[in-house]
């Protein structure tokens, strides 16, 4: 009787569901940075599977987008676009194009042609350009230079020498489709990070998840918390990869207009609807200034902004303005 209620009591806990809780998974290097993903699964083998799925959609991105890698489709534009319309991925395709609207959008502030003297720029050896290294290279920066055919779907650069990267907004381009897996798999608590780039779906359980920004030089330090449900947030900072050299940091934001690492705000953090959107917003103020990247800002409906200035001093937009600030 004992062996029979054991059989019994073992049956049944076979037949229950898998305990639904929260999974966490962190892994370095995809994208040369860290990737997190954090999803409420009904089931833990299927949670996994997601994050799984999640993260090989990132490493098809990057073997894309990378111009790291010599094989990639954005290191064959890179090669052969200045001789001849190059024909490209719909994705590719898609993504210059917004990336296009977002230089138009911020006056050129943001512009992917930076490539053209940021590739001399190594930040893990410390190396950067001349003064006459970027004046030869300077007249490749011009997002006008990028000439897209949408009915042949290829890309060709209007002069020799222009490089594009997709470094800023690539990131959370990958975001993007990572929360678009877990979408198409019936996940609807979700966060994905990728570096500065994250993005959210759903609540946790009638309750926001919580994001800090960090404090420009003490990282273990956090200026604000945002509280956040179905919503994207990229922060940008000199902070991420850069070096010193006699009293200048050299960091990898480039200043379009000089080919210079652009010094004008020391960390921009932006809230909107998806990671793509957030992740190609978030350099304009290091190029424009915060006043006129706040005013830009303002005036797109979907986005928010946190702006840290060179002296310390802390900007909002009007919509997370606190009251004694607010306009």
């Amino acid at each position: 009787m004992k062996q029979l209620l054991s059989t019994v009591l073992a049956l049944f806990v076979l037949a229950q569901p898998a305990r639904a809780e929260w999974i966490e998974r962190v892994e370095d290097g995809i994208m040369g940075t860290r990737i997190v993903v954090e999803l409420w699964a009904s089931d833990k083998a299927q949670g996994n599977a997601a994050i799984e799925a999640v993260l090989a959609e990132m490493r098809r991105v990057d073997e894309g987008m990378s111009t790291y890698k010599p094989t990639s489709e954005l290191s064959i534009v890179n090669a052969r676009a200045a001789q001849e319309p190059i024909e490209i991925s719909a994705e590719l395709f898609d993504l210059l194009s917004t990336a296009l609207d977002y230089s138009r959008l911020t006056d050129g502030a943001f512009d992917i042609t930076y490539a053209s003297v940021g590739y001399m720029y190594d930040f893990r050896k410390h190396v950067h350009p001349d003064e006459k290294q970027i004046a030869a290279a300077l007249p490749g920066i011009n997002y006008r230079h990028v000439e897209l055919d949408r009915k042949n779907s290829t890309v060709h650069f209007a002069r020799p020498g222009v490089r594009v990267d997709l470094g800023g907004i690539g990131k959370g381009h990958a975001v993007d489709r990572g929360i678009a897996v877990l979408q198409a798999r019936g996940i609807d608590r979700a966060l994905v990070t990728a570096g500065g780039d994250s993005r959210i779906i759903g609540d946790r359980f009638g309750q926001p998840w919580v994001v800090g920004i960090r404090h420009p030089d003490r990282k273990d330090e956090v200026i604000a918390r945002i509280p956040l449900e179905d919503a994207a947030l990229s922060t940008s900072g000199d902070y991420e990869r850069y070096f010193d050299e006699n009293g200048v940091r050299y960091h990898h934001i480039i200043d379009p207009k000089t080919g210079h690492s652009a010094s004008k705000v020391r960390s921009a953090t932006i809230i909107g609807p998806t990671a793509t959107r957030t992740d190609g917003l978030s350099k304009t103020a290091f190029v424009l200034g915060p006043e006129k990247a706040i005013e830009i800002y303002n005036r797109l409906d979907d986005i928010d902004a946190v702006l840290v200035t060179p002296e310390g001093k802390v900007l909002y937009t009007k919509g997370l303005a606190p009251p004694d600030t607010a306009k």
